[in-house]
This record gives structure tokens, C-alpha cells and sequence, in this order.
């Protein structure tokens, strides 16, 4: 199994919001895309309260690698990392086998 965790450090405006609603558009876009890639069997995404961290976290798991890569290049994972790179700072990222 492969876990994929992400952290996302918002602008505080971008695409014509603010950075509380893009947060909840990220999440609901992330969200959507749980059971369009097999392999990919959760995904969980929190908005984080705490304003001294990053803004959202994304936490998934795959059965495998392959199952990972195959969902970084699914077209709508793509749409959805567009539109997170045109609101975002900074983001960090781990992926990592248990």
C-alpha cells in the first residue's frame, strides 16, 4: 500500500475568492475524484482550523504505486491539480509505502 499525503498553503486571493472558499472548492474537487481511478480506495480531505499551518491536507492510500501514477495522470486529477496550483503558495508532499 501506498500512501499520498499533501499540504496546501493558499494565496489569500486568487481566481476571484478568497482563500476560506477556495479551500472548500479544493476540497470538493479532491473529494470528487474518490472511485474514478481503481486502486485508489480512500481519500480523505480536511481544511485545517489551526492558522499557523498549511490551509487543506489531502490523505489517500493506493494499493500500489502503479495505482498512484495511474491517478496523478488521470485527466481529471489534472483539472483539479490546474485549478489547485492557480490558489496556491506552497505545497508539500509524501508519498510513502507501509
Amino acid at each position: 500500500m501506498v500512501k499520498h499525503i499533501v499540504m496546501y498553503k493558499l494565496k489569500p486571493f486568487a481566481e476571484g475568492a478568497d482563500k476560506k472558499t477556495n479551500a472548500i472548492k479544493i476540497k470538493k474537487k479532491l473529494e470528487n475524484l474518490q472511485g474514478i481511478v481503481p486502486g485508489a480506495f480512500k481519500m480523505e480531505v480536511g481544511i485545517n482550523y489551526n492558522p499557523g499551518g498549511y490551509d487543506v491536507v489531502l490523505y489517500s492510500e493506493f494499493n500500489d504505486h502503479d495505482a498512484l501514477e495511474t491517478y496523478q495522470m488521470h485527466p481529471e486529477h489534472i483539472k483539479v491539480r490546474e485549478f489547485i496550483h492557480s490558489v496556491i503558495e506552497n505545497r508539500v508532499v509524501a508519498d510513502y509505502m507501509v
